[in-house]
């Protein structure tokens, strides 16, 4: 009962047993595939949220660090005519350099993380609109398909891969290696230990030699690979990007993070749980499609969700500390 993740599972099976049976069609393979994909999007992101919340600390511009790692390959490979890989090299030293403002700014300052990149997120969206405007002269990209490097490009972030017939989108990949090797980190390495011993008490693991700087910094830099790998996702996907996309997205991610067993005062918590919390969002999102309901009623059920499981979560916490 101590393994944080086990709310998560419960709810997950729950979600999974009522949709199969108010929807005919959610148990198809199809179905199952246009599942996993949605809980791909949002797990690629949610696991190293988790991580950075297991370590005490919130990344408020996650959502828009995505949209922005796209419109920066997209912007450079087609101004430049330069070759898509070049882009999409460009936007990761660029999304990495934004990570490790959000890092370094927080370790010099100690303004709480929420301040910090709070702010980081009004700026990346003021940039992305302001500077897509002045460059493409609308709020979208130019479409890049006809680019050098586009088809090998897409081939890596954005294809479909058939098992047993059905086509499984890339992404999915993407997201359990990365749900692997977050879960290796955490659970058997030093740098594991130092993420839940700053997380849970920062003074008393810096007292004993744990580098906690460096340990926030380069939390702060797993969540910008993981935006630089969705952003290309996203551009290589449908060849163009909108400036506004990903602006809320961060709440869904940190959302998915809380129903998978992270608390939110840090210390607790599995990458595991975050990818079982993003598919019950990916779970809920395509259910209500296919039961036929209102979609408008979507949020409802995931604040629903992120309330019951968040006291679940800590109900099943209090129980295996008392035994």
């Amino acid at each position: 009962m101590s393994r944080p993740e086990l709310g998560a599972v419960m709810g997950a099976v729950a979600v999974f047993v009522f949709f199969a049976l108010v929807a005919d069609s959610f148990l198809r393979a199809a179905s199952l595939s246009t599942v996993l994909y949605a809980s791909s999007t949002i797990g690629i992101m949610a696991v190293p949220v988790a991580l950075l919340m297991i370590g005490g600390e919130f990344d408020l511009s996650a959502g828009v660090m995505v949209a922005t790692s796209a419109l920066v390959s997209s912007q450079f490979s087609y101004q430049m005519t330069a070759n898509v890989w070049v882009g999409a090299g460009v936007s990761l030293l660029v999304t990495l350099a934004f990570g490790a403002f959000n890092g370094v700014t927080l370790t010099r300052t100690r303004l709480p993380s929420f301040i910090i990149t709070l702010g980081t997120f009004l700026m990346l969206t003021g940039l992305n609109l302001g500077l897509t405007k002045l460059i493409s002269g609308t709020v979208s990209t130019r479409s890049i398909a006809d680019m050098e490097g586009f088809d090998s490009a897409h081939a890596v972030f954005a294809s479909q891969l058939t098992l047993f017939g059905v086509d499984f989108p890339i992404t999915i990949l993407w997201w359990f290696a990365l749900v692997a090797v977050a879960t290796w980190i955490l659970l058997r390495t030093r740098v594991g230990n130092w993420v839940f011993a700053v997380g849970g008490n920062a003074p008393a693991a810096r007292a004993v030699g744990v580098p906690v700087s460096r340990t926030k910094i380069g939390l702060y830099l797993g969540v910008a690979l993981a935006a630089w790998i969705s952003g290309q996702h996203l551009l290589f996907n449908y060849d163009v990007v909108q400036s506004s996309e990903g602006v809320g997205n961060e709440l869904i991610y940190i959302a998915a993070a809380v129903i998978g067993g992270c608390l939110l005062t840090g210390g607790y918590g599995s990458a595991v749980g975050a990818a079982v919390g993003a598919f019950i969002f990916g779970m809920t999102s395509k259910g209500i499609v296919y039961a036929q309901w209102d979609p408008d009623w979507f949020k409802f059920f995931l604040g629903a969700m992120l309330l019951l499981a968040t006291l679940l979560n800590a109900w099943i916490r209090k129980r295996a500390e008392a035994s």
